[in-house]
């Protein structure tokens, strides 16, 4: 491949991969502003955690429905329409008079920012196969595993100058320049005589048949799940950090960033070694490491331990979902070529469904403990490790 093919192959990443980090802003980005939240709205932590939940319920909901979308319009249309959304939505949130306004404008604002996710992975099937997709995709996901580095980091440089609605009003900066570069830099990828109508009975078919397969469901639960126990992490860490141990936004940023690079640890150490240790090693060795590590956070909230104590089993416990979720993703996939869009779209969706379940039950013992946090992590943990071993291991393919 030559040089300015090369060049145009990285822009074209790079440029998708800020569209697959939406997600990870929109959803990070305000966490430091979580207690002037409450402040703000004169209203509860589980409240404004359940604006996160709302936010997830929408990227989950969204995927489903943007992703069907751009197999019958075409994926300019679609992704040109949904960042004029976000860039409303965004506004929304930011000029919103009470929390349960804000919750709905959130829910939209995730919404919109599914598309960026399930569009951009979209358009570089269309463009390419194989090997060359292969390395696509990994530059891909480097550039999308720097959202959750660079998301709070940067909420916390805003609110050093600013408060909370101008993380908002930063979003929808961002959405104009995405906006912006569909209109005027990306192609639309997908010809008039590839799109199909949509098969609404067809599709529901095959979510069933996927959902029947024992193997299948238990892969997708068993990284659904430990998923959903990371973004409890990430609803109730924000409250713990500043107002249990008194850590300033920007501090918090920096501890959750950190555990941002054990997510990249743990998912690199996977696609590293996957010719030498199976997947299902590896799997087995995340969902071990994520009950280990959950069980030093639940102790460690119950004695009240220091703040060190509690960030490096939290490190563990995300490097564990980043083996966990990478080792189970191609295992569930393996099978499901004849429907791997259906597939992709259910491992896609559960997590955020899930994660929006737990993400307000961080909160609900008040902001001054770290107890339901460690309690729900462990859990999910638990859970995920039953998933694996009554749905793979004793289905009749077994693990290999």
């Amino acid at each position: 491949m030559t040089n300015k093919n090369n060049q145009h192959v990285f822009r074209l990443a790079l440029l998708l991969g800020l569209f697959s980090t939406l997600g990870p802003f929109t959803i990070d980005m305000y966490l430091p502003a979580f207690p002037e939240i409450v402040k703000q709205f004169d209203t509860t932590a589980s409240l404004v955690q359940l604006s996160l939940t709302a936010c997830l319920l929408g990227l989950g909901i969204g995927q489903l429905v943007m992703g069907s979308l751009s197999d019958v319009y075409g994926r300019r249309n679609p992704l040109l329409i949904s960042m004029a959304v976000y860039v409303a939505a965004s506004l929304a949130c930011a000029f919103s008079p009470n929390i349960g306004l804000l919750i709905a404008f959130r829910f939209v604002q995730g919404f919109a920012a599914s598309a960026g996710i399930v569009i951009s992975r979209a358009i570089a099937r269309d463009l390419y196969t194989g090997h060359e997709l292969t390395k696509f995709f990994s530059l891909l996901l480097l550039v999308g595993n720097l959202g959750p580095l660079v998301a709070p980091v940067t909420g916390s440089g805003v609110l050093s100058f600013t408060t909370w609605v101008g993380v908002f009003i930063a979003l929808a900066l961002l959405g104009i320049y995405l906006l912006t570069m569909t209109k005027w830099r990306l192609q639309e990828t997908l010809p008039s005589d590839l799109r199909r109508p949509s098969n609404f009975v067809q599709q529901l078919r095959n979510f069933g048949s996927l959902l029947r397969d024992r193997q299948f469901a238990g892969y997708m639960l068993a990284q659904g799940i430990m998923i959903a126990g990371v973004f409890a992490y990430v609803s109730g860490t924000p409250f713990i950090y500043q107002n249990i141990y008194g850590a300033s936004p920007t501090v918090f940023a920096l501890l959750f960033g950190s555990n941002g690079i054990s997510l990249i640890i743990g998912s690199q150490l996977v696609g590293r070694m996957a010719h030498r240790v199976s997947e299902h090693a590896f799997l087995l060795l995340g969902l071990w490491l994520a009950c280990l590590a959950s069980v030093a956070v639940l102790v460690v909230a119950i004695v009240h331990g220091p703040l060190f104590a509690l960030v490096i089993p939290l490190f563990f416990f995300v490097a564990a979902i980043g083996i966990t979720s990478t080792a189970a993703f191609p295992l569930a996939m393996e099978s499901q070529g004849h429907m791997a869009g259906s597939a992709a779209a259910l491992l896609g969706v559960i997590p955020f469904l899930l994660g929006a379940v737990v993400s307000p039950l961080v909160g609900i013992a008040g902001e001054d403990t770290a107890v339901p946090l460690g309690v729900i992590i462990l859990l999910t943990s638990a859970a995920a490790m039953l998933a694996y071993f009554f749905l793979v291991r004793r289905s009749p393919r077994g693990a290999a």
